[in-house]
């Protein structure tokens, strides 16, 4: 199973994945493809559209059963936190100082967003 969350996606990018996924909401596309196919694909997207920014969440033998890539800008960040990849948020007007840290009381995840996604 794959999901790919993308950014102002070109209309020929879209159809191109709209041959081998569902497009279940506007830039959300969710199929179940195999490793090469996936890979050829990802790597089109990133020589054409190399602006357009990119998540997927992709089924691999992990201890959590899928795995977590992004390319170019998105909204989100990566963060592994003890072996387990994480996604947080940026969030606008709140001044965090951590590098994946755990609030103990809210359970908040903040992530520093001068690291790189892995």
């Amino acid at each position: 199973m794959t999901v790919l969350v993308a950014n102002d996606t070109p209309p020929a990018i879209r159809g191109l994945l709209k041959r081998w996924f569902i497009e279940p909401k506007p830039n959300v596309f969710v199929g179940t493809v195999n490793r090469r196919t996936r890979e050829r694909t990802l790597d089109y997207i990133r020589r054409n559209a190399p602006d357009m920014g990119l998540l997927m969440i992709a089924t691999s033998r992990t201890s959590q059963g899928f795995e977590i890539r992004a390319w170019g800008d998105t909204n989100r960040r990566i963060a592994e936190f003890e072996g387990l990849q994480l996604i947080a948020e940026d969030w606008d007007g709140r001044e965090e100082d951590a590098t994946a840290a755990v609030d103990a009381d809210t359970r908040v995840y903040a992530v520093d967003p001068d690291l790189p996604p892995f």
